[in-house]
């Protein structure tokens, strides 16, 4: 019966466990009752080392709880209850009550609301300037991608090979430069221009006269270049070219027909001279500039040109090269009955050059290369408000930008290997910005750009964006439809980025042409490049100048761009204060001459570091060594500041004198700095009068309280118990004895007030 009953028991147990095996959800034990005591004590053990290491503070763990449960807000802020109406003393005390809820409610609702306010500026201005940094590292936003798709156009001017010293040869080299002579040059005459003072940059750049001396500049320097060119290619095959005659422009022309038209073409009209075709000598001597030769060219050949020579005689007498309205319809008529379809593309070139008609042909067996297209359009670019010309006879300026810059763009001009041709095209045709902008696209002619963009700036023909955050080329609201703006504080800080830190006197002479250019905060943008520039590079000394031992400051390269080098170095040392640079900026306060800053920063690094044992190389120790040169300087030179600060600083270094005395073992030394200080009561009588002039003291001085406190105390003991176990004074130093009872109210009236002050 036992037998059954205990299998049956046994059935019944496995089969339990089989169904809690089979259940997932119920939790399974990993530890034995011996693993889960020897984490206990594990734990417990843990406990006892924190409760040791945080009552070694004057913590107790065990009681923290307990104090903590015992704090209630409840009796401070339940409602009040009410009272009757004849308790006036009630009464009176729940108005108190409810005023001081009142003002305490109303104090926390500003405080937020201050802070909320503070904290929102603060983190305007962070984004700001974040905003700024992306701005600079993204040079290249919102561009187009390029095509470079089409051949290379063939130009006489040569370009710049792949960058990199070792992909030029000499040759390359050679050319690079000459490129290079030949920009500058451009950039000389199209800046050389009668310069009107004016406020308004961009009323002066569209007025119609400046714009008529653009395209006058324009002109005469492709009429040199092609001149220059046209010398190169005749000295360089005088066997070819037979040269002779009478030296001038003719000659050089017929010789360089020689050379280009070796043989007559078919389809020329109107008979030759001297064996070349009329139209083309006529041709080229307008493409090298000399309208003398081409009238020396027409008289020879009058009788084949019918009124050609009375219309170019008015041509070349007109100041600004333009018929008048009466003439000019004349040559237009007679073109589109005539010549439009001529055979003769140079006699089509001229007419259309002379009468400022069909823009739409651009006489590509003529203008084979971009200049010549460039001075073919330049020479019919109108300017008068002439409205009885058809659109196909008129091109303004603008019209002839927008073709070059949009409908063409920099892949029809295969820009990005001939960045050189494409920066002409664009500063020929008064498109500075834009050439600019594209020029510092190109890693090894960024320089160049920014050295045009100095030049324009210093000339006051640039047009600046308005906004600092804006591209580095953008349209604004309002301008003209082609006028574009350069970023150009945007410019120079990414030009400067690259070498400021290696090169801080390169970058500062950059930085000197922000000086009149301000950020969106309204802030001197010479000094905030100035300020960021020192306190990256850390020359303060290179840049700002140094303080000579005797107090006065040696110049720095910052002397040579401002005169009233003192704003500048107070507006740094207000930087690096900033960023928590306190030491460079009490040497840059002290090089302003602002005596509380660099007492006030040195009462802040002081406080924290007097009472710490002073070791060779520490932080004390250089800031002590810092302090003492100060106040070293300030004593002889007759310098104080703000009575307060002052009085600050010279405690803080006696009481780093007591400190080190104190942590030497020099128990008398140290007692007799504490007791000159009159800063802790050392009697009985002293207690109360201590205790009323801590609230004079400052923060400074005030957060070492305790440890000035806790020094004298042992300083006491230490002598009260050499004094109780000596049988006489020490030799020289006048008989302290001190009663027990004494000696423990003493402490006793310490420790309440490092309580109850500190």
């Amino acid at each position: 019966m036992d037998t059954e009953g205990f299998g049956e028991l046994l059935q019944q147990a496995e089969q339990l466990a089989a169904e809690t095996e089979a259940v997932s959800e119920l939790p399974h034990v990993e530890r034995n009752l011996q693993e889960i005591q020897q984490a206990g004590e594990r734990l417990r053990s843990l406990f006892s080392l924190v409760s040791i290491l945080l009552g070694s503070r004057g913590l107790d763990i065990f009681h923290i709880s307990q104090r903590l449960e015992s704090l209630s807000a409840a009796t401070t802020f339940e409602p009040l209850e009410p009272v009757k109406d004849t308790d006036i003393q009630g009464f009176l005390k729940n108005e108190r009550d409810n005023a001081l809820l009142s003002a305490i409610e109303e104090s926390r609702r500003r405080t937020f609301l201050l802070a909320e306010e503070y904290h929102r500026d603060s983190m305007l201005v962070q984004w700001e300037q974040v905003k700024q940094r992306v701005l600079h590292t993204l040079l290249g936003a919102g561009e187009d991608a390029l095509d470079f798709s089409q051949e290379v156009e063939p130009s006489f001017v040569s370009e710049v090979g792949v960058p990199g010293r070792s992909a030029l040869n000499n040759v390359e080299v050679a050319y690079s430069r000459q490129n290079v002579s030949d920009m500058w040059l451009m950039v000389k005459q199209m800046t050389d221009v009668l310069l009107v003072p004016a406020k308004d940059t961009l009323k002066c750049r569209v007025s119609v006269d400046m714009q008529m001396a653009f395209v006058r500049q324009a002109l005469q320097f492709l009429e040199n270049s092609y001149k220059n060119y046209t010398m190169v290619t005749v000295f360089g095959n005088l066997h070819q070219a037979q040269l002779g005659g009478v030296p001038g422009t003719y000659q050089l022309v017929c010789s360089f027909l020689n050379i280009k038209l070796p043989t007559p073409l078919p389809g020329m009209q109107d008979g030759e001279v001297e064996g070349h075709p009329v139209w083309a000598l006529i041709y080229f001597c307008l493409r090298c500039g000399d309208l003398s030769a081409a009238m020396q060219v027409v008289n020879r050949a009058q009788h084949q040109l019918g009124d050609f020579k009375i219309w170019f005689q008015e041509y070349m007498n007109s100041p600004d090269r333009r018929l008048s309205p009466a003439t000019e319809n004349k040559l237009r008529l007679h073109y589109r009955r005539v010549l439009r379809n001529s055979a003769d593309p140079y006699k089509r070139a001229v007419y259309c050059l002379i009468g400022k008609c069909d823009i739409g042909d651009n006489h590509g067996e003529v203008a084979d290369k971009t200049e010549d297209y460039l001075w073919l359009k330049l020479n019919q670019v109108c300017f008068d408000e002439d409205g009885s010309s058809s659109p196909q006879d008129r091109m303004t300026l603008a019209q002839l930008q927008k073709q070059l810059l949009e409908d063409y763009g920099e892949s029809h001009f295969s820009a990005s290997h001939q960045p050189f041709l494409y920066f002409q095209v664009l500063f020929l045709t008064a498109q500075f910005e834009a050439a600019i902008a594209f020029l510092f696209r190109v890693e090894r002619l960024r320089s160049h750009a920014v050295h045009v963009a100095l030049v324009l700036y210093e000339l006051k023909l640039l047009l600046k964006s308005s906004g600092q955050s804006a591209q580095l080329l953008s349209q604004e609201a309002g301008d003209p439809p082609m006028v574009r703006r350069l970023n150009f504080i945007r410019l120079l800080m990414l030009f400067t980025r690259k070498f400021e830190s290696t090169d801080p006197r390169e970058a500062l002479q950059y930085f000197y042409f922000l000086r009149n250019e301000k950020d969106s905060q309204g802030e001197n943008m010479f000094m905030r490049c100035v300020g960021e520039l020192v306190i990256e590079s850390r020359e303060f000394d290179m840049l700002l100048g140094r303080l000579e031992k005797d107090g006065s400051r040696k110049p720095g390269v910052i002397d040579k761009f401002a005169g009233d080098t003192r704003a500048i170095i107070t507006k740094v040392a207000s930087e690096a204060e900033n960023k928590g640079l306190f030491e460079e900026a009490v040497k840059l306060y002290e090089l302003a001459k602002n005596a509380d800053k660099v007492l006030e920063l040195m009462n802040k690094l002081l406080s924290p570091v007097i009472a710490q044992v002073g070791e060779p190389q520490s932080n004390k120790e250089r800031l002590k060594n810092m302090a003492m040169a100060i106040a070293e300087r300030y004593r002889t030179n007759g310098i104080a500041g703000e009575k307060s600060v002052d009085s600050t600083f010279y405690l803080l270094l006696d009481l780093m004198t007591f400190f080190d005395e104190y942590h030497a073992g020099h128990i008398d030394r140290a007692y007799d700095v504490i007791e000159r200080l009159k800063l802790v009561p050392l009697s009985q009588d002293s207690v109360e009068e201590r205790v009323a002039a801590f609230r004079n003291f400052s923060d400074e001085i005030r957060h070492n309280l305790s440890e000035v406190l806790l020094a004298t105390m042992n300083i006491l003991f230490t002598q009260y118990k050499r004094l109780k176990g000596a049988a006489a004074g020490t030799p020289g130093r006048p008989q302290r004895t001190l009663e027990d009872r004494d000696m423990v109210k003493l402490f006793s009236k310490l420790n309440d007030c490092l309580i109850n002050h500190v």
